[in-house]
């Protein structure tokens, strides 16, 4: 599933190239990752996209409405595991699984496909989704952002719950946008184990994981995110940061750092890639007898 690296890369892509221009035309097939097909259908025709934004591993699109009453729109769009956008001319060869097609007003296409379909697309109005009657809930409920939190904020939610680091890291309403991946590579650079507790790290630890997140992070949007899948960019190219990966997916392979052996294990529900050597595992209570 694309991470924070990835929606940001895509963001910023998208922000190179759709600002100012307006949409003229929705045309929508498969529908059932989209809440009110309708609203899209009728409220996107005409509207003029003033920004994209990232908000964790979503991207929104801000639109100001044709209308001769002014609304506030708002496309937000979740890339689930398989989706792209894609800009692109009208006449380039249409890949399978695009579900969704934005005429622009300079003559190109913005194209969603996605395999799996297990993105999300909705209109917000004036702050509410059209579908359910709520508002940008989703988004409220988020944690910080891990490139914006300071280290006292970061220190602060990593030791407000007892669970384990790893799940820490991965739980969105703690940090928004951290997954699978960057939370492997950034333990490994802290050299922390993923199944320490989140508020037994000592304070040089929280430092160095601190630290680790946001190198991590802003290395990967430098290489443009990690293709281990199906992402690619806005404009069709895949990422580099996986020919940098030093524990993800690498189980059984040396440790660049100290040449011990990468491990597997399952933590909080996922695969986790750490070095037993450098991330040495928490100690175990003894039993009292």
């Amino acid at each position: 599933m694309p991470e924070l690296p990835e929606v940001e890369t895509v963001a910023r892509g998208l922000r190179g190239v759709l600002p100012g221009k307006s949409i003229t035309g929705a045309r929508i097939g498969k529908s059932d990752f989209i809440d009110d097909v309708a609203a899209l259908e009728r409220l996107l025709p005409g509207a003029r996209i003033s920004a994209v934004r990232r908000h964790g591993k979503f991207l929104l699109l801000d639109l100001e409405s044709p209308s001769a009453e002014p609304r506030s729109l708002c496309l937000l769009i979740h890339l689930g595991m398989t989706g792209r956008l894609v800009v692109c001319p009208p006449d380039a060869p249409i890949a399978p699984h695009t579900h969704v097609f934005f005429a622009l007003d300079d003559g190109s296409e913005l194209r969603y496909t996605d395999i799996r379909r297990f993105g999300k697309m909705r209109l917000l109005v004036d702050g509410v989704n059209g579908a359910n009657g709520g508002g940008d809930a989703v988004l409220a409920a988020l944690g910080a952002d891990p490139l914006e939190a300071s280290e006292a904020e970061f220190a602060g939610r990593m030791r407000g719950r007892r669970a384990r680091i790893k799940a820490l890291l991965l739980d969105q309403r703690v940090l928004r946008g951290m997954g699978n991946i960057y939370t492997d590579e950034s333990l490994w650079r802290a050299r922390i184990h993923p199944m320490r507790l989140g508020a037994n790290l000592s304070g040089e630890e929280m430092r160095r994981l601190y630290r680790a997140v946001r190198d991590v992070l802003a290395e990967a949007i430098r290489f443009r995110g990690s293709s281990v899948s199906d992402y690619v960019d806005s404009s069709g190219q895949p990422g580099w940061f996986q020919q940098r990966h030093r524990v993800y997916r690498r189980a059984g392979k040396k440790c660049f750092r100290c040449g011990g052996t990468i491990g597997r294990a399952t933590v909080a529900g996922r695969s986790s890639y750490f070095c037993p050597r450098c991330q040495p595992a928490p100690r175990k209570r003894r039993r009292a007898k």
